[in-house]
């Protein structure tokens, strides 16, 4: 149940779109889920999602029979419970409401009563989950029968939340949570269930501190979806994606050093006579904002593994107002650099601009194949820092990295060798370009380096 006590409450309805005169029924895999409205005044109103529960359907085509027998899924609240929400609410949990979008946008006061919430780790797991995200916690834990007291309690909890929560974000909590807390899912769980877990995370997720634990639960402990979650929202953390450098100019230099760099890449394009550009890992949109400028480019392509830093791109490039003749030559898109994209190949070139140093170096590979193999566009350019030229850097202590979120800055010795290696595995030709005013011993401040598919350059 999903009370409010905003005001008028009934609004409720507004949100979830079902309206409180009606009692509503949907088709859902093994049953029916109904909605009704207990109460509906302007001062509370409380709105019920009931699911009945077909114990035949379930159990249809399922090898293990004990479950023909001995089965709690009519009763208790786990991954049927967030299968239902989510056919139910679909359209609320994306937080759109035509009929009232300022309030679909608004936090506001609700209290959601869960009555047999499958908890298998008990109620101070179920606190640890829920607390973070603002919720005050309370709940009582069902004994394994009442007439004998001496058994102990069972996983049972008659679950309240209360909290001040934008309602598509509350959804999208228990969506997760809840078979997150049961620990079992009635489906099987692949590369689109941890993808799922990832979107409905989305704003919260990355930020949790049991964030680990979650997708363990929730992936039911399948290694190898939980590390790629894990992995995605490692790169997503918005506190890493949006910190500000330590550094930001170098000493001596004509121009802002992000100036001079958006120019060495820019002028790199041109000379290589490319049409259709990809950005990869292209932030905020700084360097999109300078390629839109350049009519020569007729296609861009911004890719980045955030979707709270597309959203800034989105807004810094004025999206919404540019023409359409201009619009329709830009795209953002969400996804990691370390995962393979067939869609992304075929493009004239690709700049990996101040990104390199922002993976775990074992994770390079990964990115080195994406982008030089699957991708594999005529020209890649690829800026990084100089680390040699750190020293320039008065408020850079010593051993210190230029931004928080780097996983290790090179030499130049190291830049190119790297980048002569890779050459050499994915049949590129490789010349390097300093970036700003170089220094005599130290070299320039940012190193570029230009790779040219051999199959191009013939």
């Amino acid at each position: 149940m999903i009370s409010t006590t905003h005001q008028p409450a009934t609004e409720l309805g507004f949100l979830l779109h079902k309206h409180p005169d009606r009692v509503q029924s949907f088709p859902i895999s093994a049953g029916t889920a109904h909605v009704f409205y207990p109460r509906a005044t302007e001062r509370e109103c409380t709105a019920a999602l009931m699911i009945e529960l077909d114990p035949v359907a379930m159990v249809r085509d399922r090898r293990d029979e004990l479950t023909q027998y001995v089965n709690d899924r009519p009763y208790a609240a786990g991954s049927q419970l967030a299968v239902a929400l989510r056919a139910v609410f679909t359209t609320a949990m994306t937080g759109r409401c035509d009929a009232r979008p300022e309030l679909a946008a608004q936090a506001i006061p609700l209290t959601i009563r869960v009555p047999s919430l499958s908890a298998r780790a008990g109620l101070d797991v179920v606190k640890r989950l829920f607390e973070p995200l603002g919720w005050t916690v309370s709940g009582t834990v069902a004994p394994l029968d009442p007439e004998f007291p001496d058994w102990g309690e069972s996983r049972y909890i008659d679950l309240t939340l209360s909290g001040t929560v934008r309602l598509a974000d509350a959804l999208r909590h228990l969506y997760v949570l809840l078979p997150a807390l049961d620990g079992t899912k009635h489906y099987w769980v692949n590369q689109d269930e941890a993808d799922k877990l990832l979107r409905m995370g989305e704003g919260w997720l990355s930020e949790h501190p049991e964030r680990e634990l979650i997708a363990k639960r929730y992936l039911v402990h399948r290694r190898v979806y939980v590390n790629y979650a894990l992995e995605r929202l490692a790169e997503s953390d918005p506190d890493e994606v949006l910190a500000e450098p330590l550094v930001t100019e170098a000493p001596d230099q004509p121009q802002p050093l992000a100036v001079q760099r958006q120019g060495a890449v820019l002028a790199t394009l041109r000379g290589a006579g490319a049409r259709r550009v990809l950005d990869l890992g292209c932030g905020g949109g700084a360097l999109l904002k300078v390629l839109m400028s350049e009519p020569s480019f007729t296609e861009i392509v911004g890719l980045d593994v955030s979707a709270r830093v597309l959203d800034l791109a989105e807004r810094r490039l004025k999206l919404d107002r540019v023409p359409e003749h201009a619009r329709e030559r830009v795209t953002l898109r969400q996804s990691a650099l370390t995962y393979t994209d067939p869609s992304l190949s075929g493009y004239d070139a690709a700049v990996l601009m101040e990104v390199i140093e922002h993976i775990e170096e074992e994770r390079l590979p990964a990115m080195e194949h994406a982008v030089f193999s699957v991708a594999r566009p005529g020209t890649v350019v690829v800026t990084t820092p100089n680390s040699e030229y750190n020293v320039r850097f008065e408020t850079l202590a010593a051993g210190a990295f230029r931004h928080a979120d780097h996983r290790f800055e090179w030499t130049r010795e190291q830049f190119r060798s790297w980048a002569s290696a890779v050459a050499a595995r994915y049949g590129y030709a490789v010349r390097y370009l300093p970036v700003g005013v170089e220094d005599p011993d130290l070299g320039p401040p940012t190193q570029l380096a230009v790779f040219t598919a051999k199959e191009a350059a013939a």
